[in-house]
């Protein structure tokens, strides 16, 4: 033990002796390293962000919103009223729809439609801009949304379509910045609900918002649906004043209420339907393939045929965004790691280098008593001295570098233990396996040559 560590002490002696060198030498294990980490912690930040998205989307959820057919007119005319002339009429979105889906369907554990109405909130003067939406207490289950204070719709307030409501978090902050909203009133249009319950902030990305047509529900005011339909609107109850006043889209009045529909809800509901959203939770993930095939006959079937809704599946859009993520973060970890197999090489270059350079002291090292194991440990010890350091410098490089990919471009980056011990492994068995080629060279050298060596 004493004789290892002796060579030992020689081998660091020579490292530090040769500090430039040995930088120069370790500078492919250092940016390699650091390039692992940095990209590994892209990768770790990316996987968060999907999860994230996943908790906020809900699990095995499967959402129904109405097809926005102002995006889909690139037919030519005479195809346009030809399909036109051949569609039957469709009732829309509707509650029997959601009813069904929830009696027929075996695979369903629950599901929560929703309508939604812009709408101008005032309470004690203050007044704020957002939307009500008119869901079952299953939503807040389906998209994990949990109470800060108060108390979830109860069955009469459902049933009877009661006057009462749960805040979101901003809304809650907007009107009641210091008091407490439960028990107070809030308008919303013309008519007043009463607080019952304030939901946990829950943040929403604009990108998830627009890709998965999820609300922001810190900005939303939440009523048992059947009171939007008795006390605001039911789209499937169509009036003479209603057509008069509406046409094919606009502002109707009814009474003091003064409301405007066609863009109403989650951005592509029309007067056609009588919900803007059914939100699908499916009881395991291997059945969502499926229940959502059954979904969209059942639908065709109950909409004469009429294909006037979209069927999207949150989760498994998501998981394909992070499959295509993931590659992409393999590949630049390939990429990546070329640095550690071109630094192991620059190692081994310089080590061979070192053993020619070295010759003479070789030789009287062997001559003064030291046996080939020893001198292959010593050149062995320095090249893994020089990777591990390189390891640890670039470590710390790619400390650096995740902060700085956050700070500057504001992608999430998350530097994981693992990443560092799998960086730190590399490095030191990169040092092991490029360095022993050259300590054995070192060690084979005959000490009668090695003397004459100039």
């Amino acid at each position: 033990m004493e004789r290892r560590l002796y060579i030992l002490s020689i081998a660091i002696e020579a490292v530090i002796a040769n500090k430039f060198r040995s930088i120069l030498t370790a500078l492919g294990i250092i940016f390699g390293v650091a390039a692992v980490i940095a990209i590994l912690a892209i990768g770790n930040g990316a996987q968060k962000e999907i999860l994230d998205q996943m908790k906020l989307v809900g699990v095995n959820n499967i959402i129904i919103m109405p097809k926005d057919e102002s995006t889909s007119g690139n037919k030519n005319e005479e195809e346009q009223k030809g399909k036109e002339a051949s569609q039957k009429f469709s009732p829309g979105l509707s509650i029997r729809d959601a009813n069904s889906i929830a009696e027929i369907i075996p695979t369903v554990s629950k599901v929560s439609p929703e309508v939604i109405y812009e709408s101008v909130i005032i309470s004690e003067g203050v007044n704020t801009y957002g939307k009500v939406s008119g869901v079952t207490p299953d939503f807040f289950q389906v998209f994990n949304l949990e109470l800060e204070k108060g108390e979830m719709f109860n069955e009469e307030q459902m049933i009877q379509g009661k006057a009462v409501c749960i805040l979101g978090a901003t809304i809650k902050n907007k009107l009641f910045p210091k008091s407490d909203p439960i028990g107070n009133y809030v308008k919303c249009g013309s008519v007043w609900l009463k607080v019952v319950g304030v939901l946990q902030n829950r943040a929403v990305t604009t990108e998830l918002s627009e890709n998965m047509g999820i609300s922001d529900y810190n900005m939303m005011v939440y009523s048992p649906i059947q009171t939007l339909l008795l006390r605001y609107r039911d789209r499937s109850v169509i009036t003479t004043s209603m057509v008069r006043g509406s046409g094919s889209g606009g502002t109707v009045v009814m009474g003091d209420n003064i409301m405007t529909f066609g863009s109403s809800g989650s951005g592509g509901s029309d007067e056609n339907n009588q919900i803007d959203k059914i939100v699908v939770q499916v009881k395991e993930t291997s059945h969502i393939t499926r229940t959502t095939e059954i979904i969209n006959r059942m639908l065709k079937r109950r909409h004469a045929g009429v294909d006037d809704f979209v069927v999207q599946v949150p989760e498994l859009l998501l998981k394909q965004e992070q499959r295509t993520k993931d590659i992409f973060n393999i590949v630049l970890g390939a990429i990546a790691s070329i640095s550690l197999i071109v630094g192991g090489i620059g190692i081994m270059n310089i080590m061979l280098a070192s053993v020619m350079e070295r010759t003479k002291e070789i030789g009287i090292r062997m001559a003064t008593g030291a046996t080939r194991k020893d001198i292959t440990f010593q050149f062995l010890s320095e090249a893994t001295m020089i990777s591990l350091t390189g390891g640890i410098i670039g470590i710390l490089l790619g400390l650096a570098l995740a902060r700085v990919i956050t700070g500057v471009t504001g992608i999430l980056t998350i530097v994981s233990i693992s990443s560092i011990i799998i960086s730190f492994g590399v490095s030191a068995s990169v040092g092991i396996a490029f360095g022993y080629m050259p300590a054995r060279k070192a060690s084979l050298q005959d000490p009668v040559t090695s003397l004459r060596y100039e």
